[in-house]
C-alpha cells in the first residue's frame, strides 16, 4: 500500500518533478506511511495505545491527524497536507485526492459509526468538512469550503456553503 501511495504522487500532482521530490517533499505521503503502520498496530488489542501515541507523533511532524482506527484505501493522495483530520470510524476509498484543511469528522451526536464513508475516486477540495456517519458516493467532487452533512450520490459535484438537506445542495454534474 505504501508503494502505491508513493507512485500516485506524480500522477496527481503536476508540480512533482521526479521520484526524489515525491520521496522527500510530501508530508501527506509521510502521514499515510505512518498511518499504514499505526493502522496495523491498531488491529491488535494491546497495541492500540502505541498506535495512538505514534499517530500523535506523526501529526506533530506532518500536520495531518489520521486516527489509526480509520480505513484508507490504495493510492490515496493528501496534497499540501496541513490540517487534515480523519476520524476513527472514517473510511476513505481507493484513488482519493484530499487537499489541505479537509475534515472527516463526527458531529458529537453519534456512537459507533460516527464518521463519513467516502467512496472511490473522490476529490475533496481545500477546507471541505464531511461530518457525521454520511456516505459519499464514488467519483464525487466536493468543492473547497463546503460542509457536507448528508449522503451524496455517485458522480455528483457538490459546492458551496452548508449541505444539510438533499434538496439544498448543488449537483453541477451527474450521470
Amino acid at each position: 500500500m505504501i508503494v502505491s501511495d508513493f507512485r500516485v504522487i506524480p500522477e496527481k500532482d503536476p508540480a512533482c518533478r521526479n521520484k526524489w521530490e515525491a520521496a522527500f517533499c510530501y508530508p501527506g505521503f509521510y502521514a499515510l506511511m505512518a498511518y499504514r503502520i499505526n493502522h496495523e498496530l491498531w488491529r491488535y488489542r494491546y497495541a492500540k495505545l502505541l498506535a495512538r501515541i505514534l499517530s500523535t507523533i506523526a501529526r506533530l511532524f506532518t500536520g495531518v491527524d489520521i486516527h489509526p482506527g480509520a480505513w484508507i484505501g490504495y493510492r490515496c493522495f493528501i496534497d499540501h497536507a496541513m490540517c487534515v483530520v480523519i476520524g476513527e470510524t472514517a473510511e476513505v476509498g481507493h484513488d482519493c485526492h484530499i487537499l489541505h484543511g479537509v475534515t472527516l469528522g463526527g458531529t458529537g451526536h453519534h456512537t459507533g459509526k460516527r464518521h463519513p464513508t467516502v467512496g472511490n475516486n473522490v476529490f475533496l477540495g481545500a477546507h471541505a468538512s464531511l461530518l457525521g456517519p454520511i456516505v459519499v458516493g464514488n467519483w464525487v467532487k466536493v468543492g473547497a469550503g463546503t460542509t457536507v452533512l448528508v449522503d451524496i450520490p455517485d458522480h455528483a459535484t457538490v459546492v458551496g456553503g452548508h449541505v444539510q438537506r438533499i434538496k439544498q445542495y448543488t449537483v453541477l454534474s451527474s450521470t
